[in-house]
């Protein structure tokens, strides 16, 4: 008995006699009562006359024959004439099954309803072949849903009938055995002097080590009653019997199996029968004594355990009593008050009797946020209330529930959990409600924002919520992580990619474009992407921001787009990369299929900018020499046509450079005498002052027409200049200031056009000092581009201003 004497002891039952005054039978020798537990029927086997076959009688408790129950069946116990001993009986609650065992080891099954004669019939089960080894010592009826089996226990072994099935090889003593309730699964206890059994219609179930030689073993109500010899056992051979000496004692212990301790157990002399009734125990001994043992009250059991400190087996209680919310909120009140009470472990304890409800109540009245959202969840599926919850939390502990049920939560309520984690990755503010403002610890109520890249695997089975909360991210948070960017990018290719609506397809690719376009942009990875899902204007534009010429026109050639590859050459790529048109070329050359409006295209673009070499055209034209050929005798005949133009420029030049040599020589040896009568212009007589100009043409004006156009802008430049400068004025004074002319003083004012560029305004006037030959003449050399006696120095023929005062 060393493994249950851990078990805590208690004092559960009250003890007390009553006396005797009720006889069970009057007549014959009644062996077996079986009362059932769901009907007023109570099932008797006994003689009535010694020797006989032994009888079954039902009763009808309810009905009365003069003043006895009425006796709706009489019929024997076992067909024949053979007089075995009955050992056991038992009966199915639905009255429709009964079972007698014998110490032969026979069995009897009375199928069918067993108040009625006409309405069931009696069959053999077992034929036993050694009486000492195989009697029946105990039977139960089992029900699995619509089938029903049968427990059969002998001193060697334990067998299920029905199918038939064995169990163990181990069996047990005459009144050892017993049927658990419906609650615990109505498991067959088998008490052997080791242990004690419990068994499922297929399979051994659990094991207590219970040692000690059995006498007794009964159920009721979630105990387990039994009845221990404390000297040595009897040998079996006796067939379990229970007589004894007078001075051999007993010790009846109550067991609670499913909250491990001993709610009663004290010593008794020589007990005969152990009854279950009213919610007691009653216990006859052969001395014709009747002890009552009645349970205590749920509160007075509480309160010892309370006084003990019992607090986690308070629990156990409660729950094995069916205590209610308001019983466990007293045993809780109760716990803390006088003690340190262990929330955890109370909650655990509810959780695992299924008192979930109650086990929630707790963990959120202590906040112990884990137990509570993990009974909401697993337990409750209460994944709103859940989400809620998390809502109220402070950011820290929202953040890491949401990692932890995260999946859960969006499958079963993806718009809220979606919306919560827009909310918890960009501002996060947590819900108060006013009910919960004492029950949770709000902690800090600033702004925070969780790493919105921590959650994409949240909604790995949830594609629709990840893209709206992705979009959200970006449409709110100006700078994302790159892991958004390229789940973003993948979704939105998936939809282009299985989109058949050729309008939302358009819009889907301009969404994938503008992606594409962003800053965010990793040129490999979306590069990858792109070619992944096949997305034609994705990879073009990449190829295109990468500058990446040749692969453009390698796509287009792969996936033979004629027209693509010359526009992309001719309109687009081919000014920055000629070697496109190398390859353009070679690429139309090769292929098998007519191309030649193709190639005449490219030929034409080349030839008329002169792209290639024309050997190189004809060489990568292998395939179509006659193009090649024409193209190659056009552009000999244009550069023969280029050098005979080249070659008579170079004559005209070399003429008219040989002519402005002679001119220029003339100029710097001789003077230019200017004997022209008339004006160029109007052919009329020249009257001073009169300009004369060094190409021979003299005009009453100040300019030369012909040269007019040109030089108008730069005359405006001047007149501009002059008037800043208000030269006019400065004239006038130094002119008042001079001395008056003599009688024949004469003024004339002459222009020339130098064109010669190479010479300063002093060397002019030297040599025009030098060339008139005067004396006393004062030359004033003036430029008109500059307006002034320096020379502007433009390196292109001008003209000079010269004024001869006598």
């Amino acid at each position: 008995m060393a493994a249950f004497l851990q078990w805590r002891r208690f004092v559960f039952f009250d003890r007390d006699i009553l006396p005797i005054g009720i006889s069970a039978c009057d007549s014959g020798r009644m062996t077996h009562l079986y009362p059932l537990k769901q009907h007023s029927i109570l099932v008797s086997v006994g003689q009535d006359v010694q020797g006989v076959n032994p009888l079954a009688k039902v009763w009808n408790l309810d009905k009365r024959d003069s003043r006895n129950p009425l006796c709706t069946r009489i019929f024997p116990a076992i067909p024949g004439n053979k007089p075995p001993e009955v050992s056991c009986l038992t009966v199915h609650e639905n009255l429709n099954f009964m079972a007698i065992g014998f110490t032969d080891g026979n069995m009897v099954l009375t199928k069918g309803d067993i108040t009625r004669d006409s309405h069931s019939k009696t069959l053999p089960l077992h034929e036993g072949q050694n009486v000492t080894t195989c009697s029946i010592t105990g039977l139960a009826f089992h029900q699995q849903g619509k089938v029903t089996h049968l427990f059969v226990d002998t001193l060697e072994k334990v067998h299920v009938k029905y199918p038939k099935l064995e169990l163990y090889t181990h069996g047990c003593a005459l009144h050892c055995s017993a049927l658990t309730d419906p609650y615990q699964d109505s498991q067959f206890i088998v008490a052997g002097d080791e242990c004690v059994y419990l068994y499922q219609p297929d399979e051994r179930g659990s094991c207590f080590a219970f040692d000690g030689h059995k006498l007794l073993a009964y159920w009721h109500r979630g105990y387990l009653l039994l009845l221990i010899m404390n000297t040595k056992s009897p040998n079996k051979s006796e067939f379990g019997s229970r007589d004894m000496s007078p001075s051999e004692k007993q010790t009846l212990t109550i067991y609670d199996l499913n909250n491990k301790f001993i709610a009663y157990s004290a010593s008794f002399d020589d007990i005969i029968e152990v009854l279950a009734k009213w919610g007691s125990f009653y216990i006859l001994t052969r001395d014709r004594k009747m002890f009552v043992m009645q349970e205590k009250d749920t509160q007075t059991k509480l309160e010892m355990l309370f006084k003990k400190n019992l607090f986690v087996m308070s629990i156990n209680l409660a729950n094995s009593q069916h205590l209610d919310r308001d019983g466990l909120c007293e045993i809780f009140r109760y716990s803390e008050s006088e003690v340190q009470f262990d929330v955890e472990i109370a909650i655990k304890v509810l959780r695992q009797a299924g008192y979930h409800s109650h086990a929630v109540f707790l963990a959120e009245r202590h906040q112990d946020h884990e137990w509570y959202l993990k009974i909401q969840l697993e337990d409750l599926k209460n994944y709103e209330e859940a989400l809620c919850y998390i809502g109220r939390l402070p950011f820290e502990q929202s953040e890491s529930n949401m990692k932890r049920y995260g999946k859960t939560l969006i499958h079963h309520v993806p718009d809220g959990t979606t919306l919560h984690l827009k909310g918890l990755c960009t501002d996060y503010q947590p819900s108060w409600d006013t009910t919960d403002r004492d029950s949770l610890d709000r902690g800090s109520v600033a702004a925070n924002k969780a790493n919105s890249e921590e959650f994409i695997p949240v909604f790995a089975n949830n594609p629709q919520e990840l893209r709206a909360f992705l979009e959200h991210i970006i449409k709110v948070e100006p700078f994302f992580s790159q892991g958004v960017y390229d789940t973003l990018l993948v979704l939105r290719l998936q939809d282009w990619a299985h989109e058949q609506d050729p309008e939302r397809k358009k819009v889907l690719q301009g969404a994938a474009l503008s992606l594409l376009r962003s800053d965010n942009t990793v040129f490999d990875k979306a590069l990858v992407l792109c070619q992944m899902h096949n997305f034609k204007e994705g990879v073009l534009y990449l190829y295109e921001k990468g500058k990446l010429y040749q692969q453009i026109m390698h796509y287009h050639m792969q996936n033979e787009e004629y027209g693509k590859v010359v526009e992309a050459c001719s309109q687009r790529y081919g000014d920055q990369e000629v070697c496109l048109w190398e390859q353009t070329l070679g690429y139309f050359a090769r292929k098998e299929e007519n191309c030649k409006a193709y190639i005449s295209q490219v030929l034409q673009h080349i030839d008329q900018n002169n792209l290639l070499p024309p050997l190189l055209g004809n060489g990568a034209d292998a395939g179509t020499q006659l193009h090649g050929y024409a193209v190659l005798i056009n552009k000999l005949q244009r550069e023969t046509q280029q050098i005979e133009d080249d070659e008579r420029k170079i004559r005209q030049y070399r003429e008219e450079t040989a002519h402005l040599r002679t001119e220029i020589q003339e100029l710097r040896s001789s003077a230019k005498i200017f004997q022209k009568p008339k004006c160029s212009m109007c052919n009329s007589p020249l009257e001073l002052p009169s300009v004369h100009f060094l190409c021979s043409h003299s005009f009453k004006q100040v300019e030369c027409s012909t040269c007019t156009p040109e030089n108008r802008k730069v005359m405006e430049m001047l007149h501009a200049q002059d008037q800043k400068r208000d030269l006019h004025d400065h004239f006038t004074r130094q002119g008042e200031m001079a001395p008056g002319p003599d009688p024949g003083l004469y003024t004339k004012m002459t222009v020339f056009t130098a064109d010669t560029v190479c010479c300063e305004l002093y060397q002019i006037k030297m040599y025009l000092s030098h060339a008139l030959n005067t004396t006393g003449v004062d030359i004033t050399v003036k430029c008109l581009l500059t307006g002034s006696n320096q020379w502007c120095g433009e390196e292109r023929y001008m003209c000079v201003c010269v004024c001869v005062c006598r």
